[in-house]
């Protein structure tokens, strides 16, 4: 306890103040020069001078700024890394004014117009994990931190005085070139004026004003991020934060795009608006937080490269490469997706196909053809449709899962808002511009109004989404698949209703590449071995380990990052001789499906068009893709072809009374189809026969009863026919 009992000496330092602030200004000199330093000379391998030439070439090209990465800061000097990351804000103007003084000395000598040197900007990237937008609490403020997120609106660009002068109004001073904050805070103006003039009254309160054209400005832009949909933890809705960007940081995103936001964690005031005047009184001690970026990376390949999967090693591309080159590749992939749910092998296969995509096209004359491959399911409530959907959303790098009922036109495409800050209407992406490069997954899709369907016509072929709303006019991108789930218009498929089960539009129809019918058959060899794969699905859910994926089976991860590493390095293209292949099959179907229509006198419900050729293409170069070739060769335009009949056309060719109980043989069908032609010409709209007289008509033509009565009772559920009179009379109303 030395030194416990010494009476200490306090003084007070009146005049000291002084040496702190020298100390200070040395302290920040020392630090410039270590920036100016780091900017001449580091190198990679003493021959590559990174910054110094960068910062050359961008000034000479009239790019005022310069990219530096934080890895390289720390190789060079780690306590001056370490400043940079802790106080981001002084250090970033010392760092700007060090690389404005050697773009000085590395551009000189410059034209003479060119005498005065802009301003640098220093934007910093670094290879760091992002961290979350809930995990920034107070620790943070005025620190750099790193987030990623999905930018959802994005403000006009405004102009923010970074030096001002002000006037007073009494005497006309002028305090001239203030410094005004970086970020949103602004400069609260002094509220009185100290000039004192003799024989001069007192200037009066709030004497000042500013002086607009002795300012000088930046760009800057507010952004509004939301949290990826990986992290927001189950129940809760995803957190904002609002970015401020400024100088060439501006409009470098648009709304939906995927970032990485490299920023200084900030706060501001906030107030509630008063009555009187409508503006924002500030609540003491409460600050709101936001971002000041100093460096944006933009997911560019709109195929959801950033998010988990993005970081993608040299040995996961080798273990991929010889993935795409085993022959089984695509059996094994659909057979991962959703092995818990029994059966659907060609469903199964369809969306594995449309998870991979084909290849999207440019042409000369600057139209695009999409290469997503849209899926429809219709069928029976009970089929696991929901829930294909449901593993769909988690498999794919950037899938939406939406209703139909719970979602309406504005919501799958873009709305239009006002902002409560500017009262300027902005534009806020829906679901569909949100998974641009994903899967847009929509459930209940018959229960969806009308309305809200024809919203998604442009989205799902052109892939825009055009928006003329309170003065804003422009084009969205949404480059993304959609996989549909509907029921039949009767809840269950009635086989003797045919078409009159599918309630849409032939024009969203024929928007779908694949269309499945999925009944409900019963048959008990089948129902025996699902009923033992449900009780095996619930009794190994007991268990506390995790099960290891099935013989070929591949993991969820391994999936995901398969896809994306698909999607962002193959773009394959048609072959002569699988094109040519694919023409003839193209003009059977047309004739297969004439002949159709021209046997049941009516129009098909599903019509076969050119957007089916272009299916069956994209479907052949989804396959390809998967085993990573350049090319689409004779096997894949096979399994193309074979999809597409078990899809489509199966669905297409669904007659008025295909399948109907106890006549499959097509000799039933035709007799059954003959009896209808012959009743309908026997007797007008809006007369009725004795069912009697028609039965005896029928027998003496050596038709059996049981079939004529069939045709009677088909017709009656349809709602052609109707019994009259106790049941002895048919009247007939369309």
């Amino acid at each position: 306890m030395e030194g416990f009992d010494d009476a200490g000496v306090f003084f007070s330092d009146n005049f000291g103040n002084d040496h702190h602030q020298q100390d200070a200004q040395i302290n920040l000199q020392a630090v410039k020069k270590k920036y100016k330093e780091f900017i001449r000379t580091f190198n990679e391998d003493n021959f590559f001078y990174k910054y110094r030439d960068t910062l050359k070439r961008n000034y000479l090209n009239g790019r005022y700024f310069l990219e530096i990465e934080m890895e390289d800061l720390v190789g060079f000097d780690e306590t001056l890394a370490d400043k940079l990351n802790k106080q981001p804000t002084e250090h970033l103007q010392i760092f700007e004014e060090a690389a404005r003084e050697v773009a000085d000395e590395i551009t000189a000598p410059r034209p003479e117009h060119e005498e005065n040197m802009h301003d640098i900007q220093i934007l910093l990237t670094s290879n760091s994990n992002p961290t979350n937008i809930r995990e920034l609490k107070s620790d943070s403020v005025s620190k750099l931190v790193k987030i990623a997120g999905i930018i959802t609106s994005a403000s006009g660009i405004s102009a923010k005085a970074t030096r001002m002068s002000i006037m007073c109004l009494s005497c006309s001073t002028i305090i001239p070139n203030l410094k005004v904050n970086p970020g949103l805070e602004g400069y609260a103006l002094p509220r009185r004026c100290n000039t004192e003039q003799a024989g001069r009254p007192k200037c009066p309160l709030d004497p000042f004003f500013i002086m607009p054209d002795k300012c000088k400005c930046v760009d800057f832009q507010t952004l509004k991020l939301q949290e990826l949909p990986d992290f927001v933890p189950q129940g809760e809705i995803p957190r904002h934060l609002q970015l401020f960007c400024d100088r060439s940081l501006c409009e470098r995103v648009v709304p939906g795009n995927r970032v990485l936001i490299q920023g200084i964690f900030s706060i501001r005031k906030i107030g509630k608006p008063s009555r009187q005047d409508g503006r924002e009184k500030a609540v003491v001690g409460v600050r709101a937080p936001y971002m000041r970026v100093v460096g944006i990376k933009v997911d560019s390949e709109g195929a959801g490269a950033i998010s988990r999967y993005s970081n993608i090693t040299t040995d996961e591309e080798e273990h991929f490469r010889r993935l795409a080159a085993s022959g089984d590749i695509y059996d094994r992939l659909s057979k991962s997706l959703a092995p818990s749910i029994f059966g659907f092998q060609d469903i199964k296969k369809a969306i594995t196909c449309m998870l991979f995509g084909g290849s999207r096209k440019r042409l000369p004359d600057g139209l695009c053809r999409r290469g997503d491959i849209n899926v429809l399911l219709l069928g029976d409530p009970g089929t696991a449709k929901s829930q294909l959907l449901k593993f769909v959303e988690r498999v794919a790098p950037i899938a939406v899962y939406t209703s139909g009922k719970g979602s309406s036109a504005a919501g799958l495409t873009a709305s239009v808002m006002k902002d409560p800050q500017t009262r300027n209407f902005v534009m806020e992406g829906g679901a569909m511009v949100l998974a641009d490069g994903g899967v847009v997954c929509i459930d209940e899709f018959d229960k969806m109004r009308e309305d809200d369907r024809v919203a998604i016509h442009e989205a799902m072929e052109q892939q825009t989404i055009s928006i003329a709303k309170a003065g804003i006019t422009t084009t969205l991108n949404s480059r993304c698949s959609v996989l549909a789930a509907a029921n039949s218009i009767f809840g269950r498929w009635d086989d003797t209703k045919g078409e009159e089960n599918i309630d849409f539009m032939p024009t969203i129809l024929s928007r779908f590449d694949m269309i499945f019918i999925v009944k409900d058959v019963h048959d008990e060899g089948r129902d025996i071995i699902l009923a033992k794969h449900i009780i095996n699905v619930h009794l190994s859910s007991n268990k506390s380990a995790p099960s290891e994926p099935a013989e070929g089976e591949i993991s969820l991860s391994t999936f995901k990052k398969y896809i994306h590493y698909c999607r962002t390095h193959c773009g394959p293209r048609l072959s002569e001789a699988a094109g040519e292949k694919l023409k003839s099959r193209y003009v059977l179907m047309r004739s297969g499906a004439g002949q159709q229509e021209r046997n049941s006198d009516k129009r098909l419900s599903i019509p076969i068009t050119v957007r089916q050729l272009e299916a069956v293409i994209r479907i052949a170069e989804s396959l390809a893709k998967i085993r990573l070739m350049p090319f689409v060769n004779d096997e894949h335009v096979n399994e193309s072809l074979r999809l597409f009949q078990v899809s489509t056309l199966d669905a297409a060719m669904t007659g008025s009374l295909a399948g109907a109980e106890g006549f499959t043989t097509e000799e039933d069908q035709e007799t059954l189809n003959r009896i209808e032609k012959q009743l309908k010409r026997r007797f007008a709209i809006g007369s009725q026969v004795s069912e009697q007289n028609i039965l005896q008509d029928f027998l003496r033509q050596k038709y059996e009863e049981r079939t004529v009565m069939k045709v009677v009772h088909t017709m009656i559920r349809r709602g052609e026919l109707q019994h009259r009179m106790q049941r002895k009379m048919l009247y007939r109303i369309c």
